[in-house]
């Protein structure tokens, strides 16, 4: 795989053949090399984002590795959807640059497969082919982007760099919820009752008639909910249902 003009490219195959043993990593040239958009220090180790390549072609697959880890990204590689599915994979922010053309299912196929799997991972479509019902059945369907080969350097490290940030994000958002779902499960039937209520716009006089307590029982078991749920206001209350699902609709 050649880099350069800003394009990855296959060598011709008698290059490949005459170079595969003594082949080393090909990098960019220090003047030229180009930098992931918007990189900051980096992650701890913990944290590393993963980039996961899934390609049949061995030179395609090299060179794209080439130049993501030049530019400081961690990579795994594999040549088939199914290693990717039998391998173990880091609890880490990531995304996947996918061959659309496989062998077997193809790269749409997987596509579902992944979705049926509950691996949410950002997906970059790479096809050899311009085919536009084909990239627009991707979009369609959750992917990030659609590049055509050769793949032009920045816009594979843009839509990278997109894919990793848009799954960190998802991530948090899903660590947020899980801590409200935690929240929400710490609070009794009765205040669960009276959360519903309440976000839902009720007031404690009308709320204490709905479910036959008293106005003062209600602004106990409020100040209970408020406090449980690590809520300042009734605007951070609807805010929390909101996010767990809950109406938030004027009853």
């Amino acid at each position: 795989m050649r880099i350069g003009m800003g394009l990855l490219q296959p060598r011709p195959l008698a290059e490949d053949n005459e170079n595969r043993a003594s082949r080393r990593p090909i990098l960019l040239p220090a003047m030229t090399r180009v930098r992931s958009p918007g990189s900051s220090a980096p992650a701890t180790k913990e944290e590393q984002p993963v980039v996961y390549l899934i390609d049949d072609d061995e030179s395609v697959r090299e060179g794209m590795a080439d130049l993501l880890r030049s530019v400081g990204h961690n990579v795994q590689s594999f040549g088939s959807a199914q290693e990717f599915l039998d391998s173990k994979r880091p609890d880490v922010p990531g995304c996947i640059v996918l061959d659309v053309r496989l062998p077997g299912p193809s790269g749409l196929e997987f596509q579902r497969t992944l979705t049926k799997s509950e691996i949410h991972l950002p997906i970059i479509f790479i096809s050899g082919h311009g085919d536009i019902p084909m990239s627009v059945r991707a979009i369609k369907s959750g992917a990030l982007e659609f590049l055509t080969k050769p793949v032009h350097e920045q816009q594979l490290l843009d839509a990278v760099q997109t894919g990793v940030e848009q799954d960190r994000a998802r991530r948090q958002q899903a660590r947020s919820v899980a801590e409200l779902q935690d929240r929400f499960g710490s609070l009794t039937p009765r205040e669960r009752e009276i959360f519903k209520l309440v976000v839902s716009g009720r007031r404690n006089k009308q709320i204490a008639a709905d479910i036959g307590l008293s106005e003062m029982t209600v602004k106990v078991h409020r100040s209970q909910i408020t406090r449980k749920m690590q809520a300042k206001s009734l605007v951070d209350l609807v805010r929390m249902a909101d996010k767990l699902g809950i109406s938030t609709k004027t009853a």
